[in-house]
């Protein structure tokens, strides 16, 4: 693949990202809402392991609507890059922290009347219109107004406060099963209804994740909010096209050895040869996100074919089984997580190996895992998290 990045990587294990991919969901997401129903893109947690900036970049590019973090920083980081992209915090922001955000331009989730306040106030102070979206818990019992007659009190004053501007009410499913999520929906809905007897309509009303933005067309309203869905770890009903995986996990093979019958492999020994067995290096462990608990489970490809984790997961190197693998060489390329042209290891498959959902995979690499952005078949960046 060619590199018009004019960098190189530094180690032996990296994270290929592919932007095009991402582009891709995102016009599926589009296709699928349709033009009335606005794209608010989740980019927290490093956008799940895939690089913030980067990712804002491409979809920026392509005309998303809103992105969205959880927390302050998250939003900060990716101000500092792009000026004019609508911001929102979806998570609780301190009150002493509130001026960083106004004057970053930062839209925020706030879910009482206090914070709203303090919020007009700063507001006043910067000369500023502060934009924010206010939460209402309608089951899921996280963060939000409880969806009652006093909550409709609270929202109404907010409405009323000088310097702020309510953009958006929203909610989130706890996605239980269909009956629990349209009761909460239902809850929604009649919050709304009644801010509008109260002569409050607030404009850009969400409940959907890319989960529910599947399950329920009939539930997008204003906007959706989508996170796995955008890097392609959502799946979807059997008839549709998938969407593109956009994370590839690569390393290669540091060492070779040949052991023999009886010899054990890693700590403790909990793999010991039964016969000959050719045994491979990886230079990648639980510190770069590839989890312990895949011990004795995980599987990797090589040359097309599979091969077994063997021995207990190190922090910074792993061992696989390349007995039944012919023609293995050193430097040959490993592919932990992705999809490739000669096969796969499907995000699916690992998150039901560790018993957790997909988010987590994508989420846990870690930040010393070097980010290698592909656009149109070529390396246009490279990302060292330890040395930029």
């Amino acid at each position: 693949m060619e590199n018009i990045s004019g960098k190189s990587l530094m180690r032996n294990t990296w994270l290929e990202v592919n932007l095009d991919n991402i582009a891709y969901n995102l016009e599926r997401a589009r296709d699928l809402v349709g033009k009335e129903v606005k794209i608010a893109a989740v980019l927290k947690a490093n956008a799940y392991g895939h690089g913030a900036l980067h990712v804002a970049g491409v979809l920026i590019k392509n005309k998303v609507d809103m992105l969205a973090v959880a927390c302050l920083t998250e939003a900060i980081e990716i101000r500092r890059a792009y000026p004019d992209v609508p911001i929102l915090v979806m998570g609780y922001t301190a009150d002493d922290k509130l001026k960083i955000g106004v004057e970053h331009n930062i839209r925020f989730t706030i879910y009482s009347l206090e914070q709203a306040e303090i919020l007009s106030e700063i507001g006043g102070l910067l000369n500023k219109e502060v934009t924010i979206h206010i939460k209402i818990n309608t089951g899921m019992n996280r963060i939000g107004l409880k969806a009652n007659n006093k909550s409709l009190d609270i929202v109404t004053k907010i409405c009323g406060l000088e310097n702020i501007k309510v953009e958006g009410i929203f909610s989130h499913f706890a996605l239980k099963n269909h009956e629990s999520d349209k009761d909460q929906y239902d809850s929604f809905i009649n919050f709304i209804d009644g801010l509008g007897k109260r002569g409050v309509d607030i404009p850009i009303k969400h409940i959907c994740d890319g989960i529910s933005m599947v399950q329920y067309p009939q539930y997008h309203m204003d906007m959706v909010r989508i996170g796995t869905y955008i890097y392609g770890g959502q799946p979807l009903p059997e008839n549709e096209e998938p969407l593109k995986l956009a994370m590839t996990l690569k390393s290669q093979i540091i060492q070779i050895n040949e052991i023999e019958k009886g010899e054990g492999v890693g700590y403790d020994y909990i793999f010991v040869a039964k016969d000959k067995t050719i045994v491979g290096t990886l230079p990648i462990g639980y510190s770069d996100g590839y989890m312990r608990c895949l011990t004795g489970k995980g599987e990797v490809l090589v040359k097309g074919k599979r091969a077994p984790l063997i021995g207990k997961i190190c922090m910074d190197q792993l061992m696989i089984d390349l007995t039944n693998i012919p023609d293995v060489s050193l430097g040959d390329e490993v592919i932990l997580l992705g999809e490739t042209p000669n096969g796969s290891i499907p995000l699916q498959e690992i998150a039901d190996k560790v018993g957790t959902n997909r988010n987590e995979i994508l989420s846990t690499v870690s930040r010393r895992v070097p980010r290698v952005y592909i656009e149109d078949s070529k390396i246009v960046d490279i990302v060292d998290y330890l040395l930029d």
